[in-house]
């Protein structure tokens, strides 16, 4: 897989940047506040019930990279914990270094931009509007209903 890019401002509140920020002139705060953020990331991941084992993360605030690590049940799902770690506010990016039990081909990802709908992008994917749901189903647990989408959002989209 390789790293993936996020956008800082887009994604879940786990955690406070603007401590983040003031702590950069400490070196120890720095690492305590890291330490909490990998805290939460993993917790965050552990609450989708995506079935992986061993799970650790590393977060670094200065560049806002989350490193990941454990074993994933599927491809599925490690992309999905790829996601859970990037669609967080201050993450820019994510090395999801998660070994997959059982491995299957790679999804696409969408960047989710202002106007953007589940059909409009299964139509821009697979030709079809009516195969939202696919989508939707490729990113639960994380989406909740399908018109919850948000700017700078990234989505799986698995082939069909």
């Amino acid at each position: 897989m390789g790293l993936f890019s996020f956008i800082k401002e887009a994604g879940e509140k786990l955690f406070g940047g603007k401590d983040a920020e003031a702590a950069q002139t400490s070196p120890a705060a720095m690492d305590e506040l890291n330490a909490k953020a990998a805290k939460a990331i993993e917790t965050y991941i552990a609450s989708q019930n995506l079935g992986a084992s061993n799970v650790q993360v590393a977060f670094d605030g200065a560049q806002g990279k989350v490193t990941v690590k454990g074993t994933a049940p599927t491809q599925s799902a490690k992309e999905k914990i790829t996601l859970c770690c990037g669609n967080v506010a201050n993450v820019t990016s994510v090395d999801n270094q998660m070994d997959v039990t059982n491995p299957e081909p790679e999804a696409q990802y969408h960047d989710v931009v202002r106007g953007d709908t589940l059909s409009a992008i299964a139509k821009k994917y697979y030709g079809d509007a009516n195969k939202y749901p696919q989508i939707f189903e490729a990113n639960k647990p994380m989406l909740t209903h399908p018109d919850k989408i948000y700017p700078g959002q990234k989505l799986r989209i698995p082939a069909l």
